[in-house]
Formats: C-alpha cells, sequence, structure tokens
C-alpha cells in the first residue's frame, strides 16, 4: 500500500476540530442575560443572588482586575427539545491556554444551591437529563474577573498584581451564554476519535497496530457524514469498536489515576480568591462524582477544607457526603502543601499535627500519605519526620523540573539525614496535572525508571489553580485507557491502594541519601525578606509562648491558651504555604503576609509576656527570662564604659571578661577574652583571631563582610530563580561613607555607613563581653531592581564541606563541584546557622532571617581558603514588581572558634533571646534535659487539652548521644509518644534517652 499516514491523521484532526466537536452541541438558543458589578470585595451567595440586577447583553465587557460580576441567566427550553439532555454553555471570554490563570465563574441554582464552576476547559453544565420542554431555566453566575499574570509573554512586571495599584478598565467579553441540546454520540465519538489519533502517534511508525488504528479511523470517517454528524455518528462508531476492544499487552504499564486539582493556597491571586477557587473547584468535583460511579477525586490541604467549611457550608456538606461515600479524598495530612525546606521542625510538625486533627474531627479519617507536588525541595530531616508521624509514603514530582540532572528514580525509598526510609514514588509523567493525554500517557510508560523491576505509577488528573479539575473528556479518555492495546493500562485508584500495590511489587527499592535538591527556584530562599523575616520570627515567638504558658499553667494553675495558639499556628502555617515563603506570589499576597505575620508576633509575644508576668510575680528583681534554658534567673549588673576616645582605649575593670576597643590601623579592634576582631577603616573585618588557640579565620588580604551587589536576571521565574551566570557581574561595596566606635555598657560598637546605587545601610559591629560571635545588625534601605545582595566572609579555613542547619540538626554538603550534581548546588539552604570547619578549627555564620548562600573554595600557591556568601535581598520584577523595595533589618552573628554545639547554641540565641522582666523570684526550668547534643525543641501542653505537658526533643550534632529529661513538676510518668502525639505500640518509658544521630524524640508527661 502507498503511505497514507499523514493524509489520515490530517483529515481526522480537521473533522474532529472543525466538525465533531462543534457538533456535541447541535442546538442552541441564548439566555436573556442580566448583570450586576460589585464596587468592592466579593459577597456571600445569598448577597448576590438579592442583588438588582441590569440587562446585559452577550458580547458586551465586564470585569475589571480582581472584580466580581454576578450574572442571571434565565431560559425557557423549547417544546421541540423534549426528550433530550439540555446543558448551559458559558463563555466568559476565556482563552482555555490560560487555564486557571483568568476568569472564572460559580454558577448557582435560584435557592443558592452551587451547581459547578465554569472555567475555560469546562464550559458547561447539566440543565435536565431529559427535557419536558417548555421548562423555565433560571442560574446566577458569580464571575471572578482575575487578571491574567503569567501571559503569552510571561514575566513581564506588572501593577495588576495587586487591588491598590490594578486598572479598572473591565478585561474580558461574554462571548455567550446559551442554552443548548447535548448529543452523546457525538461526545463519545469526539472522545473514540481524540483517543486513537494521540495513541498511533506514540506507536512505531510501520507497527501493525498504529496501522490498523489509522484504517479504522479512515473507515469511520468515511460513513460519518458531516452535514449530519448526530444522525451518522453512532455508524462511525461502530467502525472504531473493533480497535477500542482490543486489550492490552500483558506487560503494559499500569497508571493509578487520580482525580486532582493543584490548587495553589495564593500565588498569582490573593488568598480571598483562592477560597473562591476551592469552593468553584469541589463544586465541579462533586457532580462529577455523582455522574461518573468509577471516578475518584483526592484534595490536600487542611486549610482548604476548613475555608469551605467557613465560607461555603453548602457546598462543605457535598464534600462530606462524598468522603463518607470514599469518592472524595483527603490527601496529605498536612494544613498547607508547604514549603519544606525553610519551615522549622517544629513547623513541620504543626502541619501534619493540625491537618491529621482536622481530617479525623471532620470526617473520621487519617492520611497514610504525604502529598506535595509541587513544593521546590526536600529537606533532608523530612523522612524521618513523616515516618514519626505516622505516614507510610510521600508523594511529589517537582525534582522533574532541574534544570541540569534527570533524578535516577521514580519509585524509591528516600533516605534522610537521621538514616529514617520513606517509600517515595515521583509521576515519570513529569506532570500533577495530567490530562491523560496520549504523549502523557505514552510518556509515563517510557520514561518509568523502575521499567525491569515494577509495573506501575501513579497520575494526578486534573486542570488545576481554578482550572475546574478533572474533566468529563479526561473521565472518557480513563474509560477507553483501561484496557487498550498499544497504550498503558489506566485505572482510578486510592494513592494509598497504589503506594501499597506498589510497594508489594517492589520488594528492594533504591535509596535516594540526603535532601531533594531542586535544580531550579534557588531564588525562592532570599525573595521577599520581609515575608520571611516575620515568618522566623513569629515561629520562634509562638515556640516561646508555649513555654512560658504551660510552665504558668503547670507552676500556677493559670489557663492554658489553647483557642489562641491554634489560631495563631495555623496563620503561620498557611504562610508556610510553597508560594508564599519562599516569596514567589503578587504583591497583594505579600502586603497582606507581612501584616498578619507581624500581628501573629505581636500576639504571640503578648502571650508569652503575659505568662513570664505570671510568672514573676510582683517584685523589683531583674529577672533574665531565657526559652534556650526554659527559666528566670536574677540578671548580673554591667557597668557602662564611656564612649571611645580617639587613640585611647577603654575597658569594663569591672568585670573578668571585659571588651576593649582600641583604634588601630586606620579602623577599630573590639577585643575580649575570646576573640579578637580588627574592623578597617571602610568597616570590613580584616582579622578574626580566636584568642584561646591564637588562629586567624581571615585570609590575609581577603577580607570579610563585604557586601557585594550582583545583576540578578535569570532566564525565566523571576522571583524563582537564580542563575548561575549572575556571579559573572559583580559591586564589591567597600567604600564607606562613615566609620565610627564606642563602648557602652561593656559592649564594643563600630557603625559603618554606606551608599550604592539606589540603596543605602547602616551596620552596627558589636562585640559582648564573653562572646564568641561578632554581630553584624545591619538596616537596609533597598531600592533595586533585578539585583542581588550578597555579604561574603572568606576564611582561612581547608573546608571539604559545609555543615548547614536544617530541622532538628543539619546537613553536609561538600564545598567541590567534582560532578554535575555538585555543580548544580551553587545556591543551597540552611536555617539559624552555616558551619565551615577543619580538624580543630571551624567558624560558623548565624542568622536572624535568612536562608540561602552559596560557597566556594579557592586557592592562592598551596593555600586553600573557603568563602560563605549569604544571600540577604533580592529586586525580581515579577510577579511583584516592586520586591521588598523599602526597610530591612539583618542580623548576621560570626561565631570564631565553632563547633556544631556551638553553632546551634549561637544560632538558638540569636533567634530566641532572653528578655528581662522585674520580678519576686527566680523561675525554675520546668523541663530540663542533662546530655550533650540534646536539644530540647518544644514544651507545651498536650493537644488532647488532657493537661500532660509534651516535651519534643532532638540530637542535634550529628552522633549517638545520651541524656536525661528531667521533669520539675509532680507526674505519675514519661512515655514516647509519635511526632504527633499519638499513643505508640510499645514506648519507651521513662525520662532516661538514648538518641541515635539527629534523632527527634517526643514525650509525653503524665502530670
Amino acid at each position: 500500500m502507498h503511505e497514507e499516514t499523514s493524509l489520515t491523521v490530517g483529515r481526522v484532526n480537521r473533522v474532529l476540530v472543525e466538525r465533531v466537536r462543534p457538533a456535541i452541541h447541535s442546538a442552541r438558543i441564548p439566555f436573556e442575560i442580566a448583570a450586576r458589578a460589585l464596587p468592592g470585595e466579593p459577597i456571600a451567595p445569598a448577597e448576590g443572588l438579592a442583588l438588582d440586577f441590569e440587562p446585559f447583553t452577550a458580547g458586551s465587557l465586564w470585569g475589571p482586575a480582581w472584580g466580581t460580576t454576578w450574572f442571571r441567566l434565565r431560559g425557557e427550553i423549547p417544546a421541540a427539545w423534549a426528550g433530550r439532555r439540555v446543558e448551559a454553555l458559558i463563555d466568559l471570554g476565556f482563552d482555555v491556554n490560560m487555564t486557571g490563570f483568568q476568569c472564572e465563574g460559580l454558577v448557582y441554582r435560584p435557592d443558592g444551591t452551587p451547581v459547578k464552576s465554569i472555567n475555560p476547559r469546562n464550559q458547561w453544565l447539566t440543565v435536565t437529563e431529559q427535557a419536558a420542554g417548555g421548562e423555565a431555566v433560571e442560574y446566577y453566575l458569580e464571575g471572578a474577573s482575575n487578571p491574567v499574570l503569567l501571559d503569552y509573554h510571561p514575566f513581564l512586571p506588572t501593577q495588576e498584581g495587586d487591588i491598590l495599584t490594578s486598572s479598572p478598565e473591565p478585561l474580558y467579553r461574554v462571548r455567550h451564554m446559551d442554552l443548548a441540546v447535548f448529543e452523546p454520540e457525538v461526545f463519545e465519538l469526539s472522545l473514540d476519535l481524540d483517543v486513537l489519533l494521540e495513541l498511533q502517534a506514540e506507536l512505531p511508525e510501520t507497527s501493525p497496530r498504529r496501522m490498523r488504528i489509522l484504517q479504522a479511523l479512515d473507515d469511520a470517517l468515511d460513513v460519518l457524514d458531516l452535514q449530519r454528524i448526530p444522525e451518522t455518528a453512532s455508524a462511525a462508531r461502530a467502525r472504531l469498536a473493533d480497535v477500542l476492544s482490543s486489550p492490552a499487552e500483558a506487560s503494559a504499564h499500569r497508571i493509578a489515576a487520580i482525580g486532582h486539582a493543584h490548587i495553589d493556597s495564593a500565588w498569582l491571586w490573593p488568598v480571598r480568591e483562592t477560597i473562591r477557587k476551592v469552593a468553584r473547584t469541589t463544586s465541579s468535583m462533586t457532580t462529577l462524582i455523582e455522574e461518573q460511579p468509577e471516578f475518584l477525586y483526592g484534595m490536600s490541604s487542611a486549610q482548604q477544607y476548613a475555608w469551605i467549611k467557613e465560607h461555603r457550608p453548602e457546598v462543605y456538606e457535598r464534600i462530606k457526603d462524598a468522603v463518607a461515600a470514599g469518592r472524595f479524598l483527603p490527601l496529605g495530612g498536612m494544613w498547607v502543601e508547604s514549603d519544606t525546606v525553610m519551615p522549622t521542625g517544629e513547623s513541620l510538625v504543626r502541619q501534619f499535627s493540625y491537618g491529621q486533627r482536622f481530617f479525623e474531627r471532620e470526617f473520621g479519617v487519617r492520611c497514610k500519605g504525604v502529598w506535595l507536588p509541587d513544593s521546590f525541595g526536600y529537606s533532608p530531616a523530612l523522612p524521618q519526620l513523616m515516618r514519626r508521624a505516622g505516614f507510610e509514603w510521600f508523594f511529589t514530582q517537582k525534582i522533574s523540573w532541574n534544570q541540569r540532572n534527570v533524578f535516577p528514580h521514580h519509585t524509591f525509598l528516600w533516605e534522610g539525614i537521621d538514616g529514617s526510609r520513606m517509600f517515595t514514588h515521583f509521576p515519570p509523567m513529569d506532570t500533577y496535572n495530567s490530562q491523560l493525554a496520549g504523549s502523557e500517557v505514552a510518556k509515563a510508560s517510557r520514561q518509568f525508571k523502575e521499567n525491569r523491576v515494577a509495573t506501575m505509577s501513579l497520575a494526578p488528573v486534573g486542570w488545576g489553580d481554578g482550572g475546574g479539575g478533572t474533566t468529563r473528556e479526561m473521565t472518557g479518555r480513563a474509560a477507553r485507557l483501561a484496557d487498550l492495546e498499544g497504550s498503558a493500562k489506566v485505572e482510578w485508584k486510592h494513592p494509598d491502594a497504589f503506594f501499597a500495590d506498589a510497594r508489594a511489587e517492589l520488594t528492594d527499592p533504591a535509596v535516594w541519601v540526603g535532601e531533594l535538591y531542586l535544580e531550579l527556584h534557588r531564588g525562592t530562599l532570599t525573595s521577599q525578606h520581609g515575608t520571611k523575616a516575620l515568618h522566623r520570627r513569629a515561629e520562634h515567638a509562638l515556640i516561646e509562648a508555649e513555654l512560658w504558658a504551660t510552665t504558668a499553667c503547670v507552676r500556677l494553675g493559670t489557663g492554658y491558651p489553647y483557642e489562641e495558639l491554634d489560631r495563631l499556628w495555623q496563620l503561620v502555617l498557611l504562610h508556610e504555604f510553597h508560594d508564599i515563603l519562599p516569596g514567589t506570589s503578587i504583591a497583594w499576597v505579600h502586603r497582606e503576609a507581612v501584616e498578619v505575620l507581624g500581628k501573629v508576633v505581636a500576639d504571640a509575644r503578648q502571650l508569652a509576656s503575659d505568662a513570664r508576668h505570671v510568672l514573676a510575680g510582683d517584685g523589683d528583681l531583674e529577672l533574665v527570662f531565657s526559652p534556650t534554658d526554659g527559666g528566670a534567673s536574677a540578671r548580673t549588673p554591667v557597668v557602662a564604659s564611656p564612649v571611645i576616645e580617639r587613640g585611647a582605649e577603654r575597658r569594663d575593670d569591672s568585670a573578668d571578661n571585659a571588651v576593649t576597643l582600641t583604634e588601630e590601623s586606620g579602623g577599630f579592634r573590639l577585643e575580649n577574652e575570646l576573640v579578637s576582631i580588627l574592623v578597617d577603616g571602610s568597616g570590613l573585618i580584616v582579622s578574626a583571631v580566636d584568642r584561646t588557640t591564637g588562629r586567624e579565620a581571615i585570609p590575609a588580604g581577603n577580607p570579610a563582610n563585604l557586601f557585594q551587589l550582583h545583576q540578578d536576571f535569570p532566564n525565566m521565574w523571576d522571583a524563582w530563580d537564580i542563575d548561575r551566570y549572575y556571579r559573572n557581574r559583580v559591586e564589591d561595596l567597600r567604600e564607606a561613607e562613615s566609620v565610627t566606635a564606642s563602648v557602652e555598657d561593656g559592649v564594643a560598637t563600630v557603625v559603618v555607613r554606606r551608599a550604592f546605587s539606589a540603596s543605602s545601610l547602616v551596620q552596627t559591629i558589636t562585640l559582648e563581653p564573653g562572646a564568641r560571635t561578632v554581630l553584624l545588625r545591619t538596616e537596609i534601605d533597598w531600592n533595586e531592581a533585578e539585583k542581588l545582595l550578597k555579604l561574603a566572609f572568606p576564611l582561612d579555613i581547608f573546608a571539604r564541606e559545609t555543615l548547614a542547619e536544617t530541622q532538628f540538626g543539619y546537613q553536609r554538603r561538600v564545598t567541590h563541584v567534582n560532578t554535575s550534581w555538585e555543580a548544580a548546588k551553587f545556591e543551597t539552604s540552611m536555617h539559624r546557622f552555616v558551619l565551615v570547619e577543619e580538624d580543630g578549627f571551624g567558624v560558623a555564620l548565624v542568622n536572624d532571617s535568612i536562608y540561602g548562600y552559596d560557597t566556594s573554595r579557592d586557592a592562592d600557591g598551596d593555600e586553600v581558603t573557603t568563602t560563605v556568601r549569604l544571600s540577604l535581598l533580592r529586586a525580581p520584577r515579577f510577579p511583584d514588581p516592586e520586591t521588598d523595595h523599602g526597610r530591612h533589618e539583618i542580623t548576621v552573628g560570626l561565631v570564631v572558634g565553632a563547633d556544631a554545639a556551638i553553632a546551634t547554641a549561637e544560632g538558638q540565641k540569636l533567634n530566641a533571646p532572653a528578655t528581662v522582666v522585674r520580678g519576686a523570684a527566680e523561675v525554675a526550668p520546668l523541663v530540663r534535659v542533662e546530655g550533650e547534643g540534646v536539644v530540647v525543641s518544644a514544651v507545651k501542653l498536650a493537644d488532647d487539652r488532657s493537661g500532660d505537658v509534651i516535651v519534643r526533643v532532638y540530637e542535634a550534632l550529628g552522633r549517638r548521644a545520651t541524656g536525661t529529661l528531667i521533669a520539675d513538676f509532680a507526674h505519675s510518668g514519661i512515655r514516647e509518644v509519635s511526632l504527633i502525639e499519638d499513643e505508640l505500640e510499645n514506648p519507651r518509658q521513662g525520662g532516661e534517652l538514648s538518641l541515635r544521630p539527629f534523632e527527634v524524640r517526643t514525650l509525653r508527661i503524665t502530670r
């Protein structure tokens, strides 16, 4: 035969697009439309239905950015349509290529019952399955005119990302709002053609299966009358029956499909719009569940369920019914799909505890797995935390976005810093928004790394971010792909069942050790410093509030603020969402985040202050409440010293650990009994000596505390990415406007003022008595665009690796770039410290609000040095064109002569400082731990409100440790519980501790 493949494919494509799909609705009449635009924020549905409406004509403009317009649609089904299925077709001015990123609508009946959402790829709703003819039809539609911010030319700066700066001009034009007759056989024919057309494209070019599909397609179109498609659709389908019924090969890959709609809790829209996106999507998905008996839909994020419960109770009742029926599946067990790199360990614990408690309370279920398809890399502390919280599996796919290296597994064991392993799966489709397209299904089968030893993968199916979730087209594809020759087999399946089957099949999975580093989106460690700084302070303020409130409750019987702590924690957890804390949302989101988190900090500090004052009592004794020690002791007075005189030396002679400040070499030397620091006339640190060993930390001629300004214009994803070539252009900020020095209250201080580009900074360098840490407090007035500000510390240390704090421990990263995997990690994460050391000597950098750093090794002859640079501020212009403009306060500590224990302690001290309160008597710690390297992470009352005390401890130094937990109050026993306070089957009893490296232990003390 002659080659006719291209002719057949072209023929089917044109007929499908231009004839068959338009014929799915054979007759149409327009609704009578009325509308009412709202001047402000959205209103409740009951209020929307009661508005005064004005006539509106299809073809008219509507909707300024972030506006809401209510439409009323009225019509009558013609008598001629009797017995037919009738649908409403609504096009608000959609661009089908912008699914989830533009206008959306939710349709209601006149009684306020939500029906389903209207989206670019889902523009219909069922009016009646069988019309009587003559019925009056009335609907109301809440239209949200969200602006398109990620357009065909993405990443362009725009002021549309905040309602305070967006344009009042209408953005959309209604194309039609119609009643229409639905032709089921034409719809089914469209899916037959679609599935076969995509399948043949993935088969070998001359394979018999492909040839027979092509012939069947030609045969079908031969009997399809293009002028009478509804009447001839069944005949065309009959010609396709054989090729559609041919079963899959016994070795075919198996795909477990789960309905899905990844909805970012905030991103290119504010939180208030996410609430409506979730309501729209869940309305559609509960409707699809009713119509498709085999369909299963999964949704994560307890926060999103809680929003619907509060704001759309009528939708929530439908969700509850579908959950009870086993069709709507709570996933993930977390409050939100959180970032996992930057939150503290306690924050991740609360993500799990608040999420699981909500799902159990509302639905009587616990999630077995953690569902995080879209977070920007995954901490190596996570495997242990998931296991200790009771989870059995982990799911993501974001690592498929790597710029450079292809991850070598799809189903594997992930090993964390403590050795814990978690069964993990990445979908080989490389998407969490699958359409079950032929190319996606073939890709899953082709790319699956474990094909030699396993047969199955998972596919989340549906349009996300307000795109409406799974569509009837997708469920139609799934039905045809259940057992089809040449294709992987597709089955709707609960992820729990998939993971159980995958684990049973893959008995000896490969192991990946360490962080799941995303080779992309490295700028998320730095963007939106204002949000990050307040989040860090909120975390520590809440942990401290719990400590003092627990102490007051146990010691004095005061009430414990359960509800207020829950409220504040849930606000913090929401803002750990993977587009809020990473700094990748619109200006509106971060404006609100700064406001909310600032209030959380204030409220949490007030809770702590109230408890401290109750504990201290009335008196004039100055008490120092230390959250790291858990108690309060009398303050030791310090004698003040006058300001330094030029060329002279002043010191506090009343203390053995006095600080001196001496003018030297045009700069100033700050010195106590532990360290000697020389700051030159430009405010740079040119010497940092550990006086106990005499070791110099700064390489000669290569000063530290050097601010560096880089051009920062990545190829894509401005707020997300730092591309490696940013290093090619750098400006060293060596010039200082002034450098002055003084000694006051025993503390030596140097103040440095700099101006650069459009910005300026004031840095205060301080050394206190008895301190190994030199504090660098910097106030920056930042007004840059597309710039990155680094703070460099060249160190005279031959460091083979860095130790960077992560949740409940630290992670080691080599400093060389031998392989492409190491070279890709040119910007990495830390929490409160990063440490570089060689045998016998180390230097740490501690901080109060930053997460990104880079490391390089340099050689001068035989001397190898290590430079650590902290990432302070960025200035991307998308999606927030004025990212971080304004004032920032950042504190960094240079810890000379440090090891992991010192770095941990100094990081704690900087982020959880002591507070002075006047009172009557010292306060003994409620609990204390004895044992080197054993750290108390949290002291709180149990979530079940029994009054029991929960203490969480961990091993911080990366080695085995023993210790004792001592509870200084009447109690009947200490036992281990799970990370989220569940009882264990065989718990360890008592306060004696034996911990593996980085092990986390949660202990319950029964009062």
